[in-house]
């Protein structure tokens, strides 16, 4: 499956180069996969094979990113992320839940305990590695390029200007914040009441349903003729912002 998303440079912590993810996968052929596949990117991988040899990982190498699956023989890839984020050096450390467990409910359980993000089994290589990227860029904003982009459509943050093509977008200041969001995770799909939160805020009440109409506007603005519509709509989940195929 070919990425859809853009190739962006990695962001890095001067002191190490490279980004250093540990894969905590108890699945010999699976870490092998991730591994091969993550360097290939230009990341430097450790792994683990259970959750305490991952916890002593996390305090003595301090990695950039954490792999971790939910189901780990002996301490759960649950538990282990609750642990992590009760530290104070380490709650900030991203991490991507990688599970064969796809029901919603899991999936926000994994997300309440604090995993960034998750992705469920089977999955793509170069899916995972646009995860990846997205979950660093979010957690090094210094390191964060001031253009977003997807296929053909850019976001410049310092301009607060947008384009698709060579033709020149007009977004209303929601429009503005809900694609950015997007932009900022490519190819995640989130409810309306996610989308509620991270764009208008958990302060401000608004009808779950005005995120439709927002979204109705987003297309009309960035669809142009001939072009794929970015924005995927899946029904009874939420939006993403990914090519419909």
């Amino acid at each position: 499956m070919p990425d859809r998303a853009k190739t962006t440079p990695l962001p890095v912590r001067e002191a190490h180069g490279q980004p250093l993810v540990l894969v905590v996968e108890d699945e010999a052929a699976l870490v092998t996969l991730l591994r091969y596949n993550l360097e290939r990117e230009g990341f430097r991988v450790i792994d683990a094979a259970n959750g305490e040899e991952a916890l002593l990982i996390v305090k003595e190498q301090r990695p950039d990113l954490i792999l971790l699956d939910w189901m780990l023989p002996a301490l759960s890839g649950i538990e282990v992320c609750r642990q992590i984020r009760r530290s104070p050096e380490h709650r900030r450390t991203p991490i991507i839940m990688l599970t064969a467990r796809g029901e919603e409910s899991d999936k926000l359980r994994g997300l309440e305990v604090g995993a960034d993000d998750y992705v469920t089994k089977p999955f793509s290589p170069s899916e995972l590695v646009a995860r990846c990227r997205a979950v660093l860029r979010r957690a090094l904003p210094q390191a964060e390029t001031e253009v977003l982009q997807y296929q053909d459509l850019s976001m410049d943050l310092a301009t607060h200007r947008v384009r698709r093509g060579a033709k020149d977008v007009h977004l209303g200041p929601t429009e503005f914040r809900l694609l950015r969001f997007l932009l900022e995770n490519q190819g995640r799909v989130f409810s309306r009441e996610q989308l509620l939160d991270h764009v208008w805020g958990r302060d401000i009440y608004v009808e779950p349903r005005t995120v439709d109409v927002h979204i109705r506007r987003l297309r009309k603005a960035i669809n142009i003729e001939g072009a794929a519509d970015l924005v995927r709509t899946v029904r009874s989940a939420g939006y993403a912002l990914d090519v419909n195929i």
